[in-house]
């Protein structure tokens, strides 16, 4: 028995073609050409290749630091690299400035001072009394002029360091006048910040000692309520001072820099320090300390010879023993005007460099100043004036 044409097995689904009865595909006309097939995306199907990983590449550093959030280290050195790059400009206009306010002031308080003792000495011995009066009073007026020249000078001297950080971190180097030209129209609300600081300072220790002063005069027990007042009192007033000095520090910063007021500048600064208050304070101490022991390792020696050579000047001698302590002194007189510039310097850098470091790490300044950088010969916006990449708290 035969099986019919048409039979599957249970397991066949219909499709299978007995051997023999395939049907083949027609024959192409003639001239046809087959249509190509479609290419597959570059790299679909190809294996990947295998190699070393990306190398790490350091952040730029076009200038004075790298444009990344700074480290300890980075914060207590730099300050004197500040120094080191453009002596000129930074440690010229330091020793300008206080040097011509130090001539300024012998000028002014000794000419009144020598006028007025003189006219004492020459006056009737029954109005001298009233002279001396008026002489001390003219002696202590003629000092206010030179303070006030200090404060110029002081703010003076806070922009121009600000800026030159500033331009130093992208790679520039300006020259003397052109960092003080840069400054001057934001010398003044720098002035006025200088002198608010120095107010509320003086009548801080002013309230303290007419405490002390009060109490004194009350006699009996008031003057252990002094002394307690008096200790008391200090303490209070160190530990106000640090933080205020420290969370307005980088007002100058601001002022100069991103233009802003008085008021503004104040609240930016408490803003921009708040978490990072101890690293602020940490560093503005230690540079200041370094700086004092070396100006304490100079001077002193020289202190001492001055001591000593004063010492064993005979009185009645002729001018020429008294000749090497006259050298001495001017001698220390200058290398304290040296120190003194070299400190004032390298304490605003370090202030500034704190600025741009917390900019760095709460609103992305480094990448504002490497794209500044990487343009076409700095083209654009002042980065340190541009909109932050990430909003910083408000105060």
């Amino acid at each position: 028995m035969t099986d019919p044409q048409n039979w599957h097995s249970p397991t066949d689904d219909g499709r299978s073609i007995p051997v023999g009865d395939e049907q083949k595909p027609p024959l192409a006309p003639a001239g046809f050409v087959p249509p190509a097939k479609p290419t597959a995306a570059p790299g679909a199907n190809t294996p990947p290749v295998w190699g070393p990983p990306p190398t790490w590449t350091p952040p730029p550093r076009p200038g004075l630091i790298p444009l990344r959030p700074l480290g300890f280290g980075t914060l207590l050195w730099a300050p004197f690299q500040v120094l080191r790059r453009n002596p000129k400009a930074t440690f010229g206009s330091a020793l300008l400035v206080q040097a011509g306010v130090a001539l300024i002031a012998v000028v002014i308080v000794g000419l009144v001072s020598y006028f007025a003792l003189a006219r004492v000495e020459n006056s009737p011995l029954e109005d001298r009394d009233a002279l001396e009066a008026g002489a001390t009073l003219s002696i202590v007026l003629s000092a206010i002029v030179p303070l006030a020249l200090a404060v110029v000078a002081s703010a003076l001297l806070q922009g121009v360091i600000v800026i030159e950080v500033a331009r130093a971190t992208l790679g520039e180097k300006l020259r003397l006048g052109a960092l003080w030209r840069a400054v001057l129209p934001r010398l003044w609300p720098l002035v006025l910040w200088t002198l608010m600081l120095s107010s509320a300072l003086i009548a801080a220790i002013a309230l303290v000692a007419g405490l002390v002063v009060f109490f004194v005069s009350l006699g009996g027990a008031g003057v252990g309520l002094a002394v307690v007042t008096g200790i008391l009192g200090t303490v209070a007033l160190l530990v106000l001072g640090i933080w205020l000095f420290t969370k307005t520090s980088l007002v100058p910063s601001m002022i100069v820099l991103e233009r802003l007021g008085i008021r503004a500048a104040v609240g930016r600064s408490w803003s921009l320090t708040r978490g990072y208050f101890w690293r602020t304070f940490g560093v503005q101490f230690l540079v200041a300390t370094v700086v004092n022991v070396v100006s304490q390792i100079v001077t002193t020696p020289l202190s001492l010879l001055f001591g000593a050579a004063i010492s064993v000047v005979d009185p009645n001698a002729a001018f020429d023993a008294y000749l090497p302590s006259v050298i001495l002194y001017v001698l220390t007189i200058l290398i304290g005007l040296v120190l003194g510039a070299v400190a004032a310097v390298v304490q605003s850098a370090a202030t500034a460099l704190i600025y741009i470091d917390l900019r760095m790490r709460k609103e992305g300044l480094d990448l504002e100043l490497a794209r500044f950088v990487e343009s076409a010969a700095g083209a654009g916006v002042d980065p340190y004036r541009s909109k932050p990449a990430h909003a910083s708290e408000t105060a």
